[in-house]
């Protein structure tokens, strides 16, 4: 690991100061925690398991880092991008001062990073107090009472996690002493979940497996975050039915690989029963799935999705690529053809269905005719969303091995190409909606009642949003639903007018 450091604060509550080699003093007063959380929606649910467990031990926690005595950074591994930006918030937590220039609080890396890295990262970031790996989750309230206290906990040092459970799925849940919520993959058995909400938003992620045994070349996912394994459906519609309770009013349903849920459980079909006993829980409008493999597909998981009443006609495809040999390369399956085979049964379930997918740019070996390729399929898709990502090497993936690198100015080229063809392609996808009649989904309401949210394709964060112009004597909240029309569009972004409330446009 290379220490880099990059202007500005990513901390709520705090800004840089001029770094010091000074030491923080001994804590006085109550024990609080600023959790800080990076990277994807799994590891949102992390941060919340976290912090549920430290509240039960006492400590005050809140996501401001100026408010604490210690300040968890919750760091994602999974691009150059995201570890840079994990190392600057570690500093930048690390810079906190008072009026003196004393350090004003202690720093602790945990997350897929510190999991990662371990000792190489507690070795070049010195500014962290601890660098903590899954399996100081369930004594994490013991690790920071050490770093209160002045003691360094014992440096994590990092392993392949597929090696901790057994290679056949079947036999994993079986493994003596092997508690899942100790390796940082959710809340353990029992009535109530072990987590704590640490925003209002009326959409949280809900996790419903951990790991992954797909060999990508070009992930080094599954190494630090271990084999595949489903939670129990009564876990998951237990901490769904916490989150409801919780104000919670959309269920985005995460792991690495949701197409795999239940075949450590001998029921691979069981995502399939479980959609509707999710989407029957009290206070939840809405369940969308994410992260679905291409080649794990089956039809009666597209029915389900398309047909279920309360789950949301949305498909997160992982293509990454259209080429067949590049995909080979990749150590995935597919092509132009099977991808728009799937496209076209997707849209035969559902025609207004919404498709996101990622790909990456550059791998090595990928040729003129390999990029074309991915621009023909791009081109044919009508994809509601897609992420361009350029190629690099990761450390312990069989892909940073490979022959055929391509220089970095090229994969950015390429990158460049592949992202406006891609911005043209979604704007024409969103256009195609004007006219559309949708279910949105009020995520924040402005002064003067005009209201930003979502439309059924298009899922937090990334997909772009809906706005939905005010109509006299509509009072709405978060987490509302009611039907609209597509009036206009904004490049991936749309515009709405609600549907009169005698055609059954009011909130739901």
């Amino acid at each position: 690991m290379t220490q880099t450091r990059a202007p500005g604060s990513r901390l709520p509550g705090g800004a840089p100061d001029e770094p010091s080699d000074g030491l923080p003093g001994e804590p006085s007063g109550e024990r609080s925690v600023a959790v800080v959380t990076l990277g994807c929606a799994r590891n949102e649910t992390d941060s919340e398991e976290l912090a549920g467990r430290l509240e039960s031990a006492g400590w005050r926690v809140t996501t401001d880092a100026a408010d604490a005595s210690v300040v968890l950074v919750n760091t994602c591994g999974f691009i150059e991008q995201a570890k840079a930006e994990s190392i600057e918030t570690v500093l930048d937590a690390a810079d906190l001062r008072d009026e003196a220039g004393d350090r004003t609080r202690r720093v602790v890396a945990t997350g897929c990073l510190a999991e990662r890295y371990g000792s190489d990262l507690a070795e070049s970031l010195t500014e962290a107090d601890a660098v903590l790996g899954f399996d100081d989750y369930g004594a994490i309230s013991d690790r920071l009472d050490e770093v209160l206290s002045g003691t360094r906990p014992a440096v994590h040092r990092p392993r392949d996690r597929r090696t901790l459970l057994p290679i056949s799925p079947a036999a994993r849940h079986a493994v003596p002493d092997h508690d899942p919520q100790d390796a940082g993959v959710g809340p353990p058995s029992g009535p109530a979940p072990y987590r704590k909400r640490l925003g209002a938003a009326p959409v949280a992620p809900l996790k419903l497996a951990t790991g992954c045994d797909r060999r990508c070349a070009f992930c080094a996912i599954p190494s630090f975050r271990g084999a595949f394994t489903s939670r129990a459906p009564d876990e998951v519609l237990s901490e769904a039915r916490w989150l409801a309770e919780h104000g919670v009013r959309e269920l985005l349903l995460v792991s690495e690989n949701t197409t795999s849920y239940g075949k450590d459980l001998a029921d691979i079909r069981l995502l399939e029963r479980l959609l509707p006993q999710l989407a029957a829980v009290s206070g939840v409008s809405r369940v969308r799935l994410s992260y679905l493999q291409p080649a794990e597909m089956r039809p009666s998981l597209i029915e389900a999705v398309a047909s279920t009443p309360g789950v949301v006609p949305y498909f997160d495809l992982s293509f990454q690529h259209a080429s067949a040999p590049v995909l080979r390369r990749m150590r995935r399956f597919g092509s132009t053809e099977s991808f728009l085979q799937l496209l076209m049964d997707v849209r035969e379930a559902c025609p207004t269905a919404g498709v996101r997918t990622n790909v990456i740019v550059g791998f090595p070996g990928e040729s003129e005719r390999d990029l074309e390729e991915l621009e023909r399929f791009l081109s044919l898709a009508r994809l509601d969303a897609v992420g361009v990502f350029g190629y690099s090497d990761e450390d312990g993936t069989e892909a940073a091995g490979l022959p055929g690198k391509l220089p970095a100015e090229v994969v950015a080229e390429r990158v460049d190409r592949v992202a406006t063809l891609v911005e043209d392609v979604m704007s024409q996808r969103a256009r195609e909606r004007i006219g559309e009649r949708v279910s949105f989904f009020v995520d924040e309401v402005a002064d003067g009642g005009s209201a930003t949210g979502r439309a059924d394709h298009q899922g937090p964060d990334n997909d772009g949003s809906t706005t939905l112009r005010p109509m006299a004597d509509l009072e709405l909240r978060p987490g509302d639903t009611l039907d609209a029309v597509v009036v206009d569009t904004d490049g991936v972004d749309l515009v709405a007018e609600p549907v009169g409330a005698g055609d059954g446009g009011l909130p739901r």
